[in-house]
């Protein structure tokens, strides 16, 4: 049950009726309540909160008693999927006693009196948060510190809600000592804030919110929201603010209004991304069959199919209805989808005689997913130098901090050229789908495959270099404050490997990959590539080098590209295994497809700070599994082995979808019911 308390927010703004002689604390109580609050409860003070907050199992949202703005704003606070801790941030001038944010990445890295941010700060608090389960214990401590005039202590170590006296010139959101002017919200969000609370900031765009403090305010913030269509902003809304250039006038410019009959038609966001899919599975069938007229029907396939993939996302948005079942759905069917588009390319390609497409195919597929592992592990980490203080990041100049200055310039200078060259150049998944579709129509699934290699290994080198650059003056041990081991992948080998220490994990893991390439490039070039069967183990012992690494400290600057390099490795292994083997092409394909399902599975939960998946210890780690499929390249069986193991893998995965997703969930639920009443029925 989701509880929203309406909290006083100052002398100020009590008393204050809207327009119809409603009091504005009332109208809030009612939008929180279309908002979607099961209980609203209103608080005259921080100690009646901290009550309050004490009885709650479930989120809770907070709002003071001085804001004006549109239901939908307060329902996309109570929705927003971003994190479970959310804070409304205005761009509205800060006035005396309220709480200024500075924010980077869309989270909020402090907050405080105006003069205390240096000068720094990007918006201010707008009266409003939603605190997640987890952070109540937390929010209850600020709500304690604030009440009794006391400054939480910000400092990452110690207990939570430690807490220090407040100076006398200076207080929480400006506040000197309790009972000062500063509005009660502010002071908590302040404190919330201080104790070190992960909070995301939740700006206001199309809509209208303000913060208001007399009757002259509330009249004008009134007139502010009566002036706008909240439909129609809802409906813009669900298109993301910042987008690929394709996506934004390709796909954008008329996707609203399949969101707007998705809604009417009653579908859900899973089933357009259903719909989607079989899309892309129809456009790859025709790429593998050939022929013009099955070549551009097949591009026009592939260019709706992707107007679908971004029209459930804005549907999602345009109702509200996110999950963590959808989202994970999303992430997995964007991959396949692109996937076996590769898969259909290839097979035309063959078809048609233009060459070994099935080469091409993994080659594409094993490149993407490398730089998709570096994508994520980059964003975790720019994300993570966001939420420390600035001293911590090494931000001392050098040529990292003027690319990071460089790119906040074009970022900010949105439509210019250089803005959109820069979202261009990294090769987005809108770029990808309309170079395959515009390839393959006009020309054939040969030329589509090589310009998809070649755009993007050259803007993997990009953005490689650049991230190095930026990691290294960042120096944010990123995978140092997680199980590395999960991250890696690791099996029961090597974890029972020796650890090498000196030379680092990523030199390790970089290592483990130059063996299989060096194996894999070998077989190319040899006519008989059945004949270096013998390489196979030595390979493979290069190929546990990385091993080495796994219980070592994960703490340099540039060790988040671990991750990436055992996928490299691995998958590079296994293809060089399929070649010496003389395994089918498709065949390869196909194993190195589960391989990428099962690491996008891995990364899609771990990257959200999920649980791994219920069946990960059986899925062997990728040294596990490539010890097996040597072993089958040296029995003479590669074929058998990456067929056995590729089914294996994928039963896996399966079953543990299934229990992550149905099994679990189900389970919970019945033991939430489980304190049956009188006579073994579930109270109502």
């Amino acid at each position: 049950m989701t509880l929203a308390i309406v909290l006083a927010a100052g002398p100020s703004a009590a008393g204050l009726t809207t327009a119809t002689g409603e009091p504005l604390a009332d109208r809030l109580a009612a939008q929180l309540r279309r908002a979607g609050a099961d209980e609203v409860r209103f608080a005259a003070n921080l100690d009646e909160l901290t009550d309050l907050i004490a009885t709650a199992t479930a989120p809770v949202l907070i709002t003071g008693t001085d804001l004006v703005a549109h239901t939908a704003v307060l329902r996309h606070l109570a929705t927003s999927p971003v994190g479970p801790t959310v804070a409304l941030v205005l761009g509205d001038p800060p006035v005396p006693g309220r709480t200024a944010v500075r924010e980077e990445r869309g989270q909020v890295v402090d907050a405080g009196a105006l003069d205390a941010l240096d000068g720094d700060a990007t918006g201010v608090f707008g009266g409003a948060l939603r605190v997640g389960v987890d952070d109540l214990p937390t929010l209850a401590a600020a709500a304690r510190a604030a009440a009794s005039g006391m400054l939480p202590v910000a400092a990452p170590i110690g207990p939570v809600g430690d807490v220090a006296p407040l100076p006398t010139t200076a207080g929480v959101g400006g506040s000197a000592a309790a009972g000062a002017p500063g509005p009660a919200v502010d002071r908590l969000f302040a404190g919330l804030a201080a104790l070190g609370t992960l909070i995301f900031a939740q700006r206001v765009r199309l809509l209208v919110a303000h913060r208001v403090e007399d009757t002259a305010g509330l009249a004008a913030a009134e007139a502010a929201v009566t002036a706008v269509d909240e439909d129609r902003a809802e409906l813009r809304l669900s298109v993301k603010e910042k987008d690929d250039f394709f996506s934004t006038y390709f796909v954008s410019t008329w996707s609203p209004y399949l969101v707007r009959l998705s809604a009417r038609l009653r579908l859900t966001p899973t089933g357009v991304t259903v719909i989607s899919v079989l899309f892309a599975l129809a456009a790859a069938v025709l790429f593998g069959v050939g022929g013009r007229p099955a070549l551009v029907g097949g591009a026009v396939l592939l260019y709706l199919g992707f107007v679908l993939d971004c029209v459930d996302g804005q549907l999602a948005r345009y109702t509200r209805h996110f999950s963590a079942w959808g989202g994970w759905l999303d992430t997995m069917a964007d991959r396949a989808k692109e996937y076996v588009v590769y898969a259909g390319l290839g097979f035309g390609v063959s078809h048609a005689g233009l060459g070994n497409g099935w080469a091409l195919a993994i080659a594409a597929m094993t490149l993407q997913t490398v730089r998709h592992m570096t994508d994520t592990w980059y964003g975790v980490l720019h994300d993570e130098a966001a939420r420390r203080p600035r001293a911590a990041t090494n931000a001392s100049g050098g040529i990292g901090d003027r690319l990071n200055a460089a790119s906040t310039r074009v970022q900010a200078d949105t439509g210019s050229l250089s803005y959109w060259l820069k979202r261009t150049v990294v090769f987005p998944i809108g770029e990808r789908w309309a170079l395959i579709a515009l390839t393959v129509a006009l020309f054939n699934p040969l030329v589509s495959l090589i310009a998809v290699l070649v755009w993007g290994v050259l803007a993997f080198a990009y953005t490689g270099a650049l991230r190095t650059l930026r990691a290294r003056w960042m120096w944010v041990p990123v995978l140092d404050t997680v199980d590395a081991t999960l991250h890696r992948d690791d099996g029961p080998l090597a974890r029972w490997l020796p650890v090498l220490r000196p030379m680092g994990p990523l030199t390790l893991a970089v290592i483990a990959a130059l063996g299989p390439a060096v194996l894999l490039v070998g077989a190319l070039l040899d006519d008989a590539p059945d004949q270096l069967r013998w390489a196979v183990p030595v390979a493979l012992l290069v190929l546990l080098v990385g091993g080495l690494g796994a219980g070592a400290a994960h703490n340099g600057p540039l060790d988040w590209l671990v991750p990436a390099a055992l996928r490299a490795a691995e998958y590079l292994f296994a293809i060089a295994v399929g070649v010496v083997g003389g395994v089918p092409g498709w065949l390869i394909f196909g194993y190195v497809f589960v391989l990428t399902v099962h690491h996008y599975d891995l990364t899609a939960r771990l990257e959200k700070r999920q649980a791994a998946p219920p069946l990960h210890a059986a899925t062997l780690g990728w040294e596990g599994r490539s010890v097996l499929v040597a072993l089958a390249a040296i029995a003479g069986i590669a074929g058998v082995g990456l067929a056995t193991l590729g089914a294996y893998l994928l039963v896996v995965f399966v079953v543990s979808v299934v229990l992550a997703w149905f099994v679990r969930p189900a389970r919970s639920a019945r033991a939430s019911v489980a304190p049956a009443g009188v006579g073994g029925a579930a109270p109502r």
